[in-house]
């Protein structure tokens, strides 16, 4: 099967948003490949995760180049990257490599995601660490291309409702649903 996308989506958020899930999903539907930024981690990154330690930003730019790396991939042009890229520095490393990159960031009350974490179950990123990623989050600005998807709904809906954001964005070749 063809992907339907052209572009590359990142699907972008801090942990427990949904990315991973809404992106097998997204990448399903569209017939692209997937890839899960987490895999990309180091060990020593992963284990000062576990331990309920932010990652600074010398811990997130040689993680950033591998999941650039991953955009570079002539084999699979149009990729979804489940990838928090919660800064716009990060976010403009990515674009560096692909500029034709769109991003979906998944949005919902604190609530809503400190509950998805709590719920979930062998994850290296502890729910402590929630709040340290949303005090480094900073929303898409206008002049990137994405954008933001509400996780209030059910998996199910939050995919249709960022399938609908790539087709208003160009992104998405033919519908799908």
């Amino acid at each position: 099967m063809s992907s339907a996308l052209h572009s590359p989506v990142i699907v972008m958020g801090v942990s427990g948003a949904g990315k991973t899930t809404v992106g097998i999903a997204l990448a399903a539907a569209l017939g692209a490949p997937f890839v899960d930024a987490d895999d990309l981690h180091s060990d020593a990154a992963r284990e000062k995760m576990a331990r309920g330690e932010p990652l600074t930003d010398d811990d997130r730019w040689p993680w950033l180049a591998r999941v650039a790396a991953r955009l570079a991939d002539v084999d699979q042009p149009a990729t979804v990257i489940a990838c928090s890229a919660l800064r716009r520095a990060y976010r403009d490393a990515l674009r560096a490599e692909r500029p034709d990159i769109a991003f979906i960031h998944l949005t919902g009350t604190r609530g809503r995601v400190a509950e998805r974490l709590r719920h979930r179950a062998g994850h290296f990123m502890p729910s402590a660490l929630l709040e340290s990623q949303l005090q480094t989050l900073e929303p898409l600005e206008a002049d990137e291309l994405g954008a933001a998807v509400s996780v209030e709904g059910d998996p199910a809906q939050v995919t249709r409702d960022a399938i609908d954001a790539l087709r208003f964005l160009s992104v998405v070749r033919t519908p799908t649903f």
